[in-house]
């Protein structure tokens, strides 16, 4: 069972990824090396401040983490929330595969 404080972070994150934008910089970002702006923004239609503003809304969830190199910040993917919501995913599914078992169970007899 999860605690309200637990139900709400996934909330929080479910939501930061449910914009298209966000999801695209999650996937290069998984996809290599801490990234600039300048970087992530390269062969995008986005500003820098567009993709800053999505990049905020990750960290806010604690998804992504920034890190200071020389005068620039350089974004990096935060496993760890990602592999909670997976779990918590994973634990659904089952719940769910359960339940619709009992349900054939039921209609077969």
């Amino acid at each position: 069972m999860s605690t309200p404080g637990e139900v709400e972070g996934r909330a929080a994150i479910f939501a930061a990824l449910g914009d298209a934008t966000r999801l695209a910089l999650v996937a290069t970002l998984v996809a290599g090396s801490p990234r600039s702006i300048s970087q992530l923004a390269q062969g995008s239609h986005l500003t820098r401040q567009a993709i800053s503003k999505h990049l905020r809304v990750l960290e806010g969830v604690g998804i992504v983490r920034s890190v200071r190199v020389g005068r620039e910040s350089r974004f990096e993917l935060r496993p760890e929330p990602l592999n909670d919501v997976k779990a918590y995913l994973a634990r659904v599914s089952e719940q769910w595969d359960e339940a619709l078992s009992r349900l054939r169970s039921l209609v077969e007899e």
